[in-house]
């Protein structure tokens, strides 16, 4: 199906994309209510459980960028196709395992199919109109807040009341449907008159590189930051990168085109998208906590893992409600200034929790906020990328983009994971973060959401155009975009 068919109508498509970007987080959060019950669920130990969490994060950062390249070259409609299939049969394999190893596998497997968000948002530049294009876009990206909103109470739900496998027929079961409509409902999308080769050593280098260094960032609090190992896989990781980057420069047919994401606005954006992903992911680590410890240490507020996933939804759910109204902040002032505004945003948000994080409404509050300068900022990020790349490299732009709010997520996991280990308290006989722990971390989160303005203020502003235009340009030179207006 071509992208400019007549009975490929936009508004299914949108619909169809943004609950396959709900799916794919879903995932993420799937297991979170198992956390604590895995070891036993699955007969081994603590360590070795955690290693179903940091598959995914591996397995999804490796093919992102593949799959944007792949989308770019084969048509991205069929590369979500492609997607979908580890999604299901992950989840097949992991509600039919009784042991790690196959858990591990099926979690990774998922973790393939993470690309499917930045290929949609891609797919959308082909067959939009512009006046259509901006509010898509923020729909979009607000698919994954909302994915991971309703994961938490519905893993906890099903976690609680019914056996956990069923997590993952579900999982698997929507997966399907996903993959059923994109078959029925989505174009091809354009792609590469002339793609040329599929960059098999680049890919082959930015895997290496990409697990040796998140495997580091994720895995050093417990393996120690001095230890062999984890110095092993930072040197691995320089290493192997700084080559990579190499041959990418060389080479004809990049996985990556290194010259592209070198473009002060493509360079800037992704400088701001790993701080905007690191100030998103250290309040979900440090909220949860808050919900769940109990109320005699003093500062926790003794909520079970359901209430705690419904105190949290509302603010998943506010990034779809935002969505429309950075679409309209996009169009009107430019999508560097949507950014701008959503980095300060999440700063407030964490500015405000000394004084609200006391109480269940408060934090719902803090909550509130951070999302909503969450769901701004990341449906102003495709929007810039868009706008500064050919229209032949867009899903390979996005899909780079999203990889990089997930390097911001793994920094931040190990950061705010670093603070709450050394800020403890004692209680019962069980060492706890401490109420200055989590205070910290929080001001830590509002730092990074300033620094995160600052880049955005400094992205170079472009005279207003048609973001989308189809019209095609030389290579090396950006389409017109409406929405990369000056601020």
């Amino acid at each position: 199906m071509d992208a400019t068919q007549p009975d490929a109508r936009p508004g299914g498509v949108v619909g169809v994309l943004a609950l396959a970007g709900i799916v794919a987080a879903l995932m993420q959060t799937l297991v979170v209510p198992l956390i604590g019950d895995l070891p036993r669920l699955l007969d081994t130990t603590a360590s070795n459980a955690s290693w179903v969490i940091t598959a995914t994060l591996l397995a999804g950062a490796v093919a992102t960028p593949v799959a944007g390249r792949l989308g770019d070259t084969l048509g991205k409609r069929r590369v979500l196709l492609v997607s979908v299939v580890p999604l299901v049969v992950g989840s097949v394999v992991c509600a039919l395992a009784s042991s790690v190893v196959p858990m591990i596998v099926g979690r990774g497997l998922q973790g393939l199919g993470m690309g499917v968000v930045p290929l949609g948002i891609s797919l959308l530049r082909d067959i939009l109109p512009p006046e259509r294009l901006g509010g898509s876009i923020a729909l979009m990206s607000a698919s994954m807040g909302v994915g991971g909103a309703l994961g938490l109470p519905f893993s906890a739900a099903v976690a609680e009341n019914a056996s956990w496998r069923v997590l993952f027929w579900v999982a698997a079961a929507l997966s399907v449907v996903v993959g059923l409509l994109i078959w029925r409902v989505a174009p091809a999308g354009r792609r590469a008159a002339a793609p040329g080769r599929f960059d098999v050593p680049g890919a082959l280098g930015l895997g290496v590189g990409l697990v040796s260094l998140l495997l580091a960032v994720s895995k050093g609090a417990t393996w120690g930051w001095g230890s062999g190992t984890t110095l092993g896989l930072l040197a691995v990781a320089v290493i192997v990168l700084l080559a990579w980057g190499r041959w990418e420069l060389r080479t004809r047919d990049p996985l990556v085109d290194l010259r592209v994401t070198a473009r002060p606005v493509v360079l800037m954006t992704n400088l701001a998208s790993v701080l905007v992903g690191f100030a998103m992911y250290a309040q979900s680590l440090v909220v949860p906590q808050l919900f769940q410890l109990p109320e005699a240490t003093g500062y926790g507020l003794g909520q079970s893992m359901m209430a705690m996933g419904l105190w949290m939804a509302p603010a998943g759910l506010m990034m779809m409600v935002l969505a429309p109204l950075g679409a309209k902040l996009s169009a009107a002032r430019g999508p560097k200034v949507t950014l701008s505004v959503g980095a300060l945003v999440i700063a407030a948000g964490y500015g405000s929790s000394p004084a609200l994080m006391d109480t269940t409404w408060g934090l719902l509050v803090v909550t509130l906020i951070c999302n909503t300068g969450v769901g701004l900022a990341y449906g102003a990020m495709p929007a810039l990328i868009m706008g500064a790349v050919p229209q032949e490299e867009t899903a390979s732009a996005n899909s780079f983009n999203t990889l990089m709010r997930s390097i911001g997520t793994s920094v931040s996991a190990a950061v705010i994971g670093v603070v709450l280990a050394q800020l403890t308290t004692t209680l019962g006989g069980h060492v706890l973060p401490s109420e200055n722990g989590f205070r910290v971390a929080m001001l830590i989160g509002c730092g990074v959401g300033l620094a995160a303005a600052v880049v955005a203020a400094l992205i170079p502003g472009r005279p207003a155009a048609t973001l989308g235009d189809p019209a095609g340009t030389a290579p090396g030179t950006a389409p017109r975009a409406a929405t990369e207006a000056a601020a």
